[in-house]
Parts: C-alpha cells; structure tokens; sequence
C-alpha cells in the first residue's frame, strides 16, 4: 500500500507560499507557508499535519489492541502536540505528546494504560518519528 501527497512552493521563505495536496483529495490546495507555519495566518503546516496522523495512527493501533483484549472503546479522543523548536542546525521537531481520553466500558485504568502504551510503540507513525513521544490517559466512565 502507499499513499502519497504533493507539496509546491513559490517565492522566498518568509515572502513566499505553497499548497499541500492529499492523493485522496482531502487536502486539495491547502495554502501553507511562513505565516501559517511559525506565526498564526489561516491555513496548515508540516507539524499539523505529523499531529493529525500521528493522532489517527495511534487512535486506530489502540482500537485494534483493545480490540484483541475483547474492548471496545464508546470513545477515543487523541490530541497531537508536536513541538517544533530552533536548535543549532536549525529547526527540529523535539517532540510529540499524545493525550488521550477514552470510555471503554468495563475498562481498567491499569490495564488500559498497558494497552495504550503497547500502542504508542506498535502505530506505524510512532515508530518513523524519531522525537520523544509521550502519552497521557484519561479513562471516562
């Protein structure tokens, strides 16, 4: 299997500007550039989007594990923060934490938590960013 998407830029760093496109046409044309990157200007950037498929690969690997310990969860809400921080070299992104609240009927919070993290390390996205990834739980009743 292999997805893709596409990237174009035009002009300077700070005076210039791109579009990112998604093959499932999700993302089609979405503007990005300096503003939206390291500033607050409408549109996405490269951090968002590790967030979000961070975020979804991570929530899909815990529904399969819980899945294997016959759970289901009512409930998995992941938020991504992916840190971006000015090193020696440049950029880099130091980090990602994971958060995370679910509702799983008949959950328990040490089982759980066994299952989560057993998940941070299994999902895919995990295992290509090489940054710290933490992960906080929360289990709802």
């Amino acid at each position: 299997m292999q997805r893709s998407a596409s990237a174009t830029w035009a002009g300077g760093l700070k005076s210039g500007n791109g579009t990112l496109s998604t093959q499932s046409c999700v993302l089609e044309k979405t503007p990005y550039g300096f503003n939206t990157r390291f500033e607050e200007g409408p549109g996405t950037n490269p951090e968002e989007l590790i967030g979000a498929a961070h975020a979804g690969c991570f929530t899909m690997a815990l529904a399969a594990a819980l899945e294997k310990e016959g759970l289901t969860a009512k409930h998995l809400h992941t938020w991504a923060a992916v840190t971006l921080d000015k090193m020696d070299g440049g950029f880099e992104i130091i980090a990602v934490h994971l958060d995370l609240v679910a509702n799983i009927p008949g959950g328990d919070l040490a089982a759980f938590e066994k299952i989560a993290y057993a998940a941070k390390a299994d999902c895919p996205v995990s295992k290509l960013l090489n940054a710290t990834i933490t992960l906080s739980v929360k289990l709802e009743e």
